[in-house]
């Protein structure tokens, strides 16, 4: 299969692991960004636009096509997935729709379509305006969520308990939309729909992420983990654990959710990353984005549910079925963590060998580069990689990544070398929702 990879605009090397993946899975893989870093990827498999404008983008695309016949174009990114599908859609390949793509990159959007067909949501309203938020918060009820419509990662994503705070961060929230990176990657020139913030109220339940397909009249949802930390006034992306402890009633009620609001959103044949928060004891939707979940949740989906996200990316964008059963755990426990630190200037991150090297580390992946800037909340939600354990169970998973990550050592330009900051004082016990 021969196969174009996307990105509007090159994010570091963040998705070249996934690149690799693709071809290590027997696709002859070419990849064009419209801006990006030379060496990135082999050079007769390689172009750079030079333009983020998805005209020009489009074009070069279309000339490499009349060349090499490409079978299917994916991506990986979150601020391309509009792209890509318009890209796909200008050579005749398959392809979830544009009008698809948008709904489901645009929160304000995807919760226009959930409302419509009556999917369980929180309650929501764009707030173009402070006096808009404060209002649609007292009538809501505190606490309450605000986030951009075009945002990815939980960056500039805030729980408001009162209405001083809403004024805060309404302002911080309103700040980080001039300058987000994952709107610095979009294409220019590309209908996204509206870019602002809205506010949601909040879901108080435990949360749950799916690596899930659509195809035609079957959705599957394909791995499972629970997120095991509780956030406080920010969302970081903390702990996770596998396998799932939700109950089988539990998972039908989520399959009818996910499903419902996939349709709603237009998908047909599409891989997703869904997440489920319940609230009152049922279950209620926060999104499906269409293309694998980030931090090593793909890796996670093979161990820990023997279903492979990449290759099924690599299906969908050929036009094939790929090889999915509904949720079957395997047996193997996982736990994993964002490494996360104070706010400053990277001078080093480092991994210690036996940490990297041990074979219950399945993913050590450090993505923060000397030099980055590490904005941490109000001003953003960078965070410098994943560590990702597995183990025998719950209690040894915890046990080895409370421990691994410990030894992780943190410089930054400026400060004396510290260890990340670990979430393990908001840990709660694991129930099911």
């Amino acid at each position: 299969m021969k196969l174009l990879g996307i990105e509007a605009k090159q994010n570091a090397t963040y998705y070249l692991g996934r690149h690799e993946q693709v071809r290590d899975f027997g696709a002859d893989l070419y990849v064009l960004n419209g801006v990006g870093e030379p060496d990135f990827w082999p050079a007769d498999k390689y172009r750079i636009v030079g333009s983020q404008h998805i005209d020009d983008i489009v074009a070069a695309a279309r000339d490499w096509h009349a060349e090499h016949q490409f079978d299917g174009v994916y991506t990986m990114a979150e601020a391309s997935v509009v792209a890509a599908a318009t890209i796909a859609e200008a050579l005749g390949l398959p392809t979830v729709g544009v009008e698809a793509a948008r709904n489901s990159r645009n929160k304000l959007l995807m919760r226009q379509c959930h409302e419509r067909a009556g999917v369980p949501r929180p309650r929501f309203r764009y707030v173009p305006e402070l006096q808009t938020a404060l209002d649609a918060a007292e009538e809501f009820g505190y606490p309450v969520v605000i986030k951009p419509t075009l945002g990815a990662a939980s960056h500039f994503v805030y729980r408001v308990d009162n209405p001083a705070e809403m004024v805060e961060k309404y302002a911080a929230a309103t700040d980080g939309l001039g300058r987000m990176i994952w709107m610095e990657t979009e294409a220019k020139g590309l209908d996204l729909g509206p870019y602002g913030l809205i506010l949601e109220s909040f879901l108080d339940g435990r949360e749950y992420l799916f690596e899930a397909l659509v195809w035609d009249d079957d959705v599957y949802l394909g791995s499972i983990v629970d997120r095991v930390t509780m956030e406080g006034d920010n969302f970081d992306d903390d702990v996770h654990v596998a396998p799932t402890s939700l109950t089988k009633e539990q998972l039908e009620e989520i399959h009818g959710v996910v499903a419902a609001a996939a349709y709603s959103q237009g998908l047909r044949r599409s891989v997703m990353h869904a997440e489920i928060r319940f609230h009152e004891g049922r279950a209620h939707m926060l999104e499906i984005a269409i293309r694998p979940g980030g931090g090593g949740l793909d890796m996670v989906a093979r161990v820990t549910a023997d279903y492979c996200p990449i290759r099924a990316v690599m299906d969908v964008a050929r036009g094939v079925k790929p090889r999915v059963r509904q949720y079957t755990p395997t047996g193997v426990h996982m736990m994993g963590t964002c490494v996360i630190s104070e706010g400053g200037q990277v001078e080093y991150v480092a991994v210690p060998d036996e940490v990297r090297d041990s074979p219950q580390t399945l993913m050590a992946k450090i993505t923060a580069r000397p030099g980055d800037i590490i904005r941490r909340p109000p001003e953003g939600n960078n965070i410098l990689g994943f560590l990702i354990i597995t183990g025998t169970s719950y209690d040894d998973v915890k046990h080895t990544l409370e421990s691994y990550a410990d030894q992780i050592r943190v410089k930054m330009v400026g400060k004396p070398e510290g260890g990340c900051i670990t979430p393990w004082s908001r840990d709660t016990p694991r129930v099911p929702a």
